[in-house]
């Protein structure tokens, strides 16, 4: 098994109320990764994942598109070794 691995996400455009935290959480559940997302006071979606490199380089295909209705402007990507342990994919209250 490769390693774990963590991308934290931040994403811009027309990402809230849209259902973009379901989503990326049955997105992220498919990808067998896990951690959360949650939406950001200044209209952002932030996401923090845990998993295979190459699981995670799908959510970030996936989140680029993002579901039908959202409008996808901009990612911020930051990679990291894992820190906490997550044991699923959640919906964190808004930060």
């Amino acid at each position: 098994m490769a390693d774990v691995k963590t991308v934290h996400i931040t994403v811009d455009g027309i990402v809230q109320g849209v259902g973009f935290r379901y989503f990326v959480q049955q997105q992220a559940i498919t990808l067998k990764l896990t951690g959360w997302v949650r939406n950001k006071h200044d209209e952002k979606v932030e996401i923090l994942a845990q998993g295979e490199e190459i699981q995670l380089q799908k959510l970030i295909a996936l989140v680029r598109v993002g579901p039908s209705m959202a409008h996808v402007t901009d990612l911020e990507i930051e990679w990291s070794s894992p820190v906490v342990a997550f044991t699923r994919f959640s919906i964190a209250p808004t930060e």
